[in-house]
């Protein structure tokens, strides 16, 4: 009975493993097909039968991205713009996460539905307001504009997401700190910051991550060749008949990919602790 059990659980963990094998194969094949067309030479991209590998290995795509696309300088602003996003959308949700967590109030409440009710809203629908009002400001064509609209669109669903980390906090430590005689000032510094710091890697690298794949709000309101983003540098891949050039277009895409996944391999563990801390506790 005992040796059919184990047989069993085997089985279902062998079967489990090949089901997980898969799903990863499925999702690294894209990969490793943009690392490949990388570094392909352009008469092999356009063979009816491609090889998984290239044959002649070149770096010419590279060359043509840098050099002619400016691609490391479309990453550059692109780098700057994402962290500078997610630093300002922690700054400003911090404190009123906080607030919404620990104070329960009618205004709070209103807070709340208007964090559900603006995710719902399609972008076509305020990007024309949008413009017309950093235009009035100055803010059109420039990365701060840019910024500025990544910080409103990112803000209501880190707050979401800050205020339940908050409240995993017992509020017990910050009363016993305050009878020890610690400041406000105190308390956030030296216990609610510790403690919240996976969710502050969670939402940093949330929004680190929209801001850096995000395309329309960039493509609207950044017109210079030297302020594009990266997303919009890699939609203007075209060739002089108007056609996309495949191996500078995956060479760029390569170097776009490679940020983010440095930054998920190295921060996976704070990352998944984060996530699984940030359900909402009442």
């Amino acid at each position: 009975m005992r040796l059919g059990h184990r047989l069993r659980h085997r089985l279902a963990r062998f079967g489990m493993s090949l089901l997980l094998l898969a799903f990863i194969a499925f999702l690294a094949f894209p990969i490793v097909w943009l690392t490949s067309t990388a570094f392909k030479p352009a008469g092999e991209i356009g063979l009816q039968n491609p090889a998984l590998l290239p044959r002649q290995p070149t770096l010419d795509n590279f060359r043509v991205a840098v050099e002619e696309n400016g691609v490391l300088r479309s990453a550059y602003n692109t780098l700057k713009i994402s962290v500078l996003s997610a630093v300002l959308t922690l700054l400003v949700a911090l404190p009123a996460a906080y607030l919404l967590a620990r104070r329960r109030s009618r205004m709070n409440q209103a807070v709340t539905v208007w964090i559900l009710v603006s995710q719902t809203f399609p972008l076509i629908l305020i990007i024309v307001p949008l413009f017309l009002i950093l235009g009035r400001l100055g803010l059109v064509n420039t990365h701060a504009g840019l910024v500025l609209v990544y910080v409103v669109w990112s803000l209501p669903f880190v707050l979401w997401m800050l205020q339940g980390y908050v409240r995993g906090i017992p509020v017990q430590l910050e009363e016993a700190a305050a009878v020890d005689g610690a400041s406000p000032l105190d308390i956030l510094a030296r216990i609610i910051l510790p403690l919240l710091l996976p969710g502050l890697i969670a939402t940093g690298l949330y929004t680190f991550v929209n801001a850096w794949n995000e395309f329309f709000f960039a493509l609207v309101m950044l017109k210079s060749p030297d302020l594009v983003t990266l997303q919009v540098s890699l939609a203007r891949f075209r060739g002089i008949e108007g056609l996309a050039r495949w191996g500078p277009l995956a060479a760029g895409s390569l170097i776009a990919i490679i940020p983010t996944l440095l930054v998920f391999a190295v921060m996976q563990r704070r990352l998944v602790g984060g996530v699984l801390a940030g359900g909402v506790k009442e």
